[in-house]
């Protein structure tokens, strides 16, 4: 636990560290921002370092375990129907405590002037994810090539770019970017993996991911068709 501990705070330092000099470099040489804002930058991170850390600590020790978990078990069942709907409700309710998705909905209720409320897109994303995780899962256990199932879901993108109302395909994009954030990403990747396990005849390496790439396609898609209604 201690080495793991080490290991985490220097990921958090490698990934907090770089940023930090070079606002700091910026402060001394360029920027001249008042020095209370600067401050108050410092203490932001150092808060979000140690958010960093115990977010971290807490993925590794519980939520990556219990994903891989999950998803050997869901299985057993031998019902793909009962595998495919847990997964489905289960890429649904990660998706909704995924802090990126919260952040655009927010970002877009300010913007629109609650032309779309962030209940609605959080709703739409969280939703758009888990047919894209449960359809993922089927995948897996049907043998589909994933190189037919995303052609098949970027033509989907492309068709629709070309009657999406323009003001809402940066929107959409980012959707499915916000998708692959801290919290959805390693529940959806140990969920891929753990299915994988233990179903015959497939390779963890081959068929275990996948799954985000794929999840992220039903964002931008439910989006686009938000944007018709709401555009």
């Amino acid at each position: 636990m201690h080495k793991e501990a080490v290991h985490l705070l220097r990921e958090v330092a490698l990934a907090i560290l770089p940023v930090s000099l070079i606002v700091c470099a910026l402060q001394l040489t360029l920027l001249h921002m008042p020095w209370d804002v600067f401050i108050r930058f410092a203490l932001g991170a150092v808060f979000v370092g140690g958010g960093l850390f115990l977010f971290l600590f807490g993925v590794k020790t519980g939520l990556l375990p219990m994903g891989e978990i999950i998803g050997a078990e869901l299985p057993k069942s031998g019902s793909v129907k009962y595998l495919v709907f847990m997964s489905f409700l289960l890429g649904t309710a990660i998706t909704v405590a995924e802090p990126d998705v919260r952040v655009l909905a927010h970002q877009l209720d300010f913007i629109s002037n609650g032309l779309v409320p962030r209940n609605i897109l959080i709703f739409v994303v969280a939703l758009s994810v888990g047919i894209c995780v449960g359809g993922a899962v089927l995948r897996i256990v049907v043998g589909v090539p994933i190189v037919k199932v995303l052609v098949a879901g970027y033509a989907v993108i492309l068709a629709l770019s070309f009657v999406t109302p323009e003001s809402f395909l940066p929107i959409a994009y980012d959707a499915g970017g916000v998708t692959t954030g801290p919290v959805t990403v390693p529940f959806i990747i140990a969920l891929g993996l753990g299915t994988v396990g233990v179903l015959r005849g497939r390779n963890s390496f081959s068929d275990g991911f996948g799954l985000v790439g794929l999840a992220s396609i039903g964002p931008v898609i439910g989006v686009m068709i938000l944007g018709m209604i709401y555009g």
